[in-house]
């Protein structure tokens, strides 16, 4: 399929700010205390990534960064939403413990039915949805930072049936640095980062995925965003562009380099909001 057959579905994000991001201290294998982050370059490529997404069409909305939490604007780690329910997050460094409230705040600001985690889970940076998949599923990442029964707690607060991958690689912490949404039925994802038996459940559930390598995935090219038909991910994955493109996709590049060094690029920057659709004589809040 050429990429001017792909239809895009408009989507509503959520962002932080990193108007208190820096590297300092290392809960990854990307961070590095040593490197300075150049501040200002930070904000500027931020803001080119938030400017492309409302240049494609879709709405963003913007949290204010919180002094004392440099990772914050990973805003994707903050919770995960599907159909106007959120199921909250619960980190596993104490460092980045009072992200949670800030973004339980958001969702207290709206119409959305809120959880709160009784495990560890760091939001959309372990959870992806498909909603035309199966008829609609969740894939879920375990083995670095969230809770394996985080998925069972998952399920039940979004009714959807919830898929555990194990990751093994280290440098791929969080599946959304391993696995990535094309559009509503379609992944790319980085085989070696998950265990023999999760390479097996993604290969029978997902025989048609676009295969990236070990260079794609260091590149944070699977950490991307997709509205179903642009994929916009950094300009460092440039094979993993080729890579969408020959599927079908239309790649759009942004510069983060400074996001990187904290071990995230534009998914990791950027929570997909999916609020639910009302039934027909169905009020908000009933």
């Amino acid at each position: 399929m050429n990429h001017s057959d792909r239809l895009p579905r408009n989507r509503t994000y959520l962002m932080c700010s990193p108007d208190h991001f820096t590297v300092e201290y290392a809960i990854n294998p990307w961070m590095d205390t040593t490197a300075p982050v150049d501040a200002t370059l930070a904000f500027r490529q931020w803001e080119m990534l938030r400017t492309t997404l409302a240049d494609l069409g879709h709405t963003v909305h913007v949290l204010n960064g919180v002094p004392g939490l440099p990772d914050m604007v990973y805003a994707a780690n903050g919770a995960f939403s599907v159909d106007g329910k959120v199921y909250g997050a619960r980190f596993k460094f104490p460092q980045r413990a009072a992200e949670a409230d800030a973004h339980q705040l958001f969702y207290a600001s709206g119409e959305w039915s809120f959880a709160s985690p009784g495990h560890v889970n760091e939001g959309e940076g372990d959870f992806a949805y498909l909603p035309e998949a199966y008829g609609g599923m969740v894939l879920a990442g375990y083995g670095f930072r969230t809770d394996p029964a985080a998925h069972a707690e998952a399920q039940e607060v979004l009714g959807r049936p919830v898929i555990s991958l194990k990751l093994v690689d280290p440098a791929f912490y969080h599946l959304d640095t391993a696995l990535a949404a094309l559009d509503d039925r379609h992944i790319a994802y980085y085989p070696d980062a998950f265990s023999p038996a999760s390479q097996r459940v993604l290969a029978q559930l997902f025989p048609d995925a676009v295969i990236a390598d070990r260079h794609d995935a260091e590149a944070f090219g699977l950490n991307l965003v997709s509205d179903g038909r642009h994929v916009v991910l950094n300009t460092e994955a440039v094979a993993m562009g080729d890579k969408v493109r020959a599927a079908g996709y239309l790649p759009v590049h942004v510069e983060l380099t400074e996001l990187k060094r904290g071990g995230g690029s534009v998914k990791c920057a950027v929570a997909e909001l999916r609020p639910g659709v009302l039934k027909a004589g169905e009020a908000l809040g009933a």
